[in-house]
């Protein structure tokens, strides 16, 4: 029987809206719905759909007061099963517009003028265009861009959260930038290449004074395989590219000479039509040159030719680097990790079945296994003990065809912890052991993937634990502890990449492990580091987390052997690059293997000033796929420009400001101190609200608030002040390894999965409206007969999310918290036991067991809304682009009636904390909440 019950709904106050002084208090819609075309601006003449940006006001307010029954926990409790659960108004957010061709759908719509103040004309700035795309000079209408509205941050509080869902400004562009009009893929989607600008500054000196970065964000794989993410391939290996720039031809190139020639986008340079353009090989016809899939999309793979191959691509390669030292043995590590390859093995992008395996144990020597190639024995274990000079005990039968040796391989993983079964060793040789996977395997390139649980404790590279007590939490902290304690890590990283060798590793244990050392390894082969703190394999959520990340892993559709490079119009240059890869020159980077789970960011810098009304960026990526074939992965990205700094203020994309403004302070942090990379945070905020009020402000009016910003950035200082409260940056005192993970993931992670981490996404779960936890449904009018049907879909409706503050909750409710990596299941103190019994099949909270674990499982009929929990809890940690499985703790709130017993339990004290401090916008002991980080900018902000 389904139970259902009403539970306690909390209130929500709605804010005035707020406006600047010398304004009228906000704007009707039917105000607002004159400026709004001029506001998110698609094509000229074509309007936008209100729809697609729905008011972002979006403080939610139940209704007066509650049913009696519902007023509090006591009377609740004995509410009768059947009755409803609850509904409390949610936060309404807006559905993501879709991109459409060159331009992202209306971002900041309804709420711009209801909660901020138009600035400047309602069209904008902009150019005139003349027929063909070019300047017109003495153009009597320019092209209108995003109008700038203006926002009161001391007024907006809670901060509208929504925001932090919502697509980028739109990139307004006349239609004749494109060479085919009509396609609606000409300009990259933000998931793949996105700027932190959407209108770039004509001169460096604008760019300077605007006080905001100039940067793009690449992220080349949306998916970890290439079945979950169609990106369109070309039919044949016709690649044309500009004889000048290198670029390659692209939706923004124009033709010339009816048609025999393009003119190159970048450089203006003219190049011949290749004159197999036009004729497919395979049918042997002629074709629509129009209907080439790198004229309609801005992200295209070309398959390459055989002059883009410096050699013949190479098989894809795993060498395992195992643990068996004691502590490895001991903790079940190397048990788990073996049996997990071992079941993984059909996962490993084996396509044309040539991948090769090889695996090395290591403690205080190295155990090396020869498997007589083409036989079904179990191999050889041949044991070097010299590491000062590590060698390879075999010419042959150590790296070997995994389909061809299948069944000797798997022998050899079912039985490898038996082969270290009681051992006393208690070192660990990572540094020779490397070495000895870098001469297996340098001659091909491929992965060493590393499994410690143990600090290197001999051998070159061995290193010492650090004293965290005398440094942790002081200003020296980032020079003692966060930075290589030998130069071998990065050393040997380069040596790795010119080898075409990537690096991956999976620390686990109970030890300290240097972290930021080791992690030096991942950051310069284009790998990645993944850090299991206490890991033990008693505990099956430990099991299960560490065997699901390899197997992901193991699966994900790898791309050998690639390069990135960006290209550029005329006057700008790549000036900074951050990420997991190597900067072999000034414009190039070198990645042995592409991993599908990182993004990077690349700062560029203004060299001359910029006389065109549209300027282009093109992203390659040169690379082998896994299954053998050579392909180019391209990504166009065409900008308006402007001389005016109210476009560049309307058209920012604080998103990817945030993601730049990381990477610097972690720069900062690294080189100086944490406090440097905190100050420079704040410091930064200030400089954009100093900007805003002394050049952007109407009338710049005396005594208006010094809080002012443009709507499309008034989640920037919020996600930049959570970001000093990270575990990256924080001031108290973190564990080294902890501290160092943080920031290893701060500059890696995807720009979803970044914006997560910095602000964490609480779901209040005890109101939630029926329909979440189920699959969405839409309904649809059948062209056929006009009668509605309703389609199901795949996806979990999830609820709306709430602010990071306590003030959002309720004494009785169920919160979770998804702050990037893991999952926390608040059960408030006084939650009615109703609620209790429904979600954990008991009416004893006390009874709950708290700390990293899983719900109890009943069916839909036996509990709905557990079912629904858990289905929640599903497609949050469902992700395609990731290989991170979400760890689940539950947590019981404190209460007034809480038992003496529960206080003195330690672990829950420990995780209380832990959870709280995922409420960026809350004070805390040591640290400061939003609401006064606001009211120290207004000392700070010249007045």
């Amino acid at each position: 029987m389904s139970k259902r019950r009403a539970y306690p709904q909390p209130q929500y106050a709605v804010p005035q809206s707020p406006a600047t002084p010398q304004f009228n208090q906000g704007y009707g819609m039917g105000q607002l719905n004159q400026n709004f075309n001029a506001m998110n601006i698609q094509q000229p003449g074509q309007p936008v759909d209100p729809a697609g940006a729905a008011n972002m006001n979006l403080q939610a307010q139940a209704n007066g007061n509650y049913p009696s029954q519902y007023g509090n926990p006591a009377a609740q409790a004995a509410a009768q099963p059947g009755a409803q659960y609850g509904q409390a108004s949610q936060y309404t957010q807006p559905a993501a517009a879709q991109y459409s061709g060159s331009q992202f759908g209306g971002a900041y719509g309804a709420d711009a003028g209801a909660a901020g103040v138009p600035v400047g004309s309602a069209a904008g700035g902009g150019y005139g265009y003349a027929a063909g795309g070019s300047p017109q000079t003495g153009a009597s209408q320019s092209l209108p861009l995003n109008q700038l509205y203006t926002t009161d941050l001391s007024k907006e509080l809670p901060p509208s959260i929504s925001d932090l869902s919502l697509p980028p400004p739109p990139l307004v562009l006349p239609s004749t930038s494109q060479l085919i009009p009509t396609s609606v893929t000409a300009n990259a989607s933000p998931d793949y290449f996105r700027s932190t600008l959407n209108v770039v500054p004509t001169n460096s000196s604008l760019l300077k004074k605007s006080k905001l970065p100039m940067a793009l964000v690449v992220r080349p794989y949306n998916s970890l395989h290439d079945e979950t993410e169609q990106v369109p391939v070309t039919k044949d290996t016709i690649i044309s590219r500009c004889r000048r720039c290198r670029g390659y031809i692209n939706p923004f190139v124009s033709l010339t000479e009816g048609g025999r020639r393009w003119r190159c986008n970048f450089c203006g340079l003219q190049n011949d039509i290749p004159t197999a353009f036009d004729f497919d090989e395979l049918t042997q016809r002629a074709t629509n040159r129009y209907d080439r899939v790198e004229l309609n999309h801005s992200v295209v793979e070309f398959v390459a030719p055989k002059e883009y191959m410096a050699r013949t691509p190479q098989p894809i390669v795993y060498t395992f680097i195992i643990d068996v030292s004691a502590e490895a043995i001991n903790s079940g590590m190397t048990s788990t990790v073996a049996r997990t390859i071992l079941e993984s093995l059909d996962r490993i992008p084996n396509k044309n079945q040539t991948a090769r395996i090889s695996i090395i144990g290591v403690d205080s020597a190295l155990h090396y296994f020869r498997f007589k190639e083409g036989l079904d024995d179990a191999p050889d274990m041949l044991i070097v003990s010299d590491i000062d000079e590590p060698f390879l005990p075999s010419p042959e039968g150590l790296l070997v065809n995994l389909e061809q040796n299948r069944k000797s391989v798997e022998k050899m993983l079912l039985d490898f912890p038996t082969y270290f079964e009681g051992t006393a060793n208690k070192h660990f040789a990572l540094g020779p052991a490397l070495r000895a996977g870098h001469k297996m395997i340098s001659s091909i390139g491929g992965k060493l993937i590393v499994f410690s649980s143990s600090l290197p404790s001999i051998g070159e590279g061995k290193l010492a634990v650090r004293d965290e007590g005398a440094h942790s939490g002081k200003p020296k902290e980032a020079q003692a502890l966060l930075n290589a304690a030998d130069s071998f890590y990065k050393s040997f990283a380069v040596e790795c990449n010119s080898a075409q060798v990537t690096i991956d590793l999976f620390l686990t244990g109970t030890k300290y492990q240097d972290v930021a050392t080791l992690s030096n390894l991942p950051r310069f082969t284009a790998g990645q580091t993944h850090f299991y703190p206490s890991w033990m394999c008693t505990k099956i959520e430990d099991v299960n987390k560490l065997s699901k990340e390899i197997s992901e892993h193991l699966s994900m559709d790898i791309a050998l052997e690639a390069v990135l490079r960006v290209r550029c119009s005329t006057g700008f240059k790549m000036s900074g690059f951050f990420g997991n890869f190597f900067n072999r020159s000034s414009d190039l980077c070198s990645f042995p293997t592409f991993p599908r789970d990182q993004s990077y960011v690349i700062e560029v810098g203004i060299e001359e000033n910029i006389q065109k009304p549209v300027v282009y960026f093109q992203a390659a990526v040169l690379h082998s796929t896994c299954f053998g074939e050579r392909r180019i992965r391209v990504m166009n990205l065409a900008i308006p420009t402007s001389a005016k700094l109210d476009d560049i203020y309307a058209s920012a994309d604080q998103l990817a400001i945030a993601n730049y403004f990381t990477h610097r302070a972690i720069e900062k942090g690294l080189s100086s101190s944490l406090s440097a990379g905190r100050d420079y945070l704040t410091k930064s905020v200030v400089e954009i609200l100093n900007v805003y009020r002394k050049d952007l402000v109407p009338g710049n009016v005396t005594g208006s608030s010094p809080l002012q910003l443009s709507t499309n950035l008034r989640m920037l200082p919020l996600l930049l002040f959570s970001l000093t409260k990270h575990l990256g940056f924080r001031e108290q005192r973190v564990p080294a390894d902890h501290r160092a993970i943080a920031l290893n993931n701060l500059g890696s992670l995807p720009l979803a999965q970044l914006i997560k981490s910095i602000y964490p996404t609480v779901y209040s779960l005890h109101n939630m409206p029926d329909e979440c936890g189920l699959p969405e449904e839409t309904v649809q009018i059948n062209e056929e007969t006009g009668e509605e049907e309703v389609i199901t879909s795949t996806d979990i409706l999830l609820p709306d999310p709430i602010n990071d503050s306590k003030a959002s909750w309720e004494t009785y409710g169920l919160y979770l918290i998804d702050n990037g990596s893991e999952l926390f299941l608040w059960v408030s103190g006084d939650v009615v036991p109703g609620l209790v019994q429904d979600l954990f099949g008991t009416d004893n909270l006390y009874a709950l067991q708290t700390g990293k674990t899983e719900l109890p499982e009943f069916s839909f009929e036996e509990s709905e809304f557990n079912y629904k929990v858990r289905q929640i809890i599903g497609k949050i940690r469902e992700q395609k682009d990731s290989i991170l499985w979400k760890s689940l703790y539950i947590i019981i709130g404190g209460s007034s009636n809480e038992p003496i017993e529960m206080t003195q339990q330690r672990d829950l004290m420990a995780l209380r904390l832990w959870a709280l401090s995922c409420l960026v916008e809350d004070k805390s002991q040591f640290e400061q909440g939003y609401r006064e980080f606001l009211t120290s900018l207004r000392t700070k902000v010249a007045v």
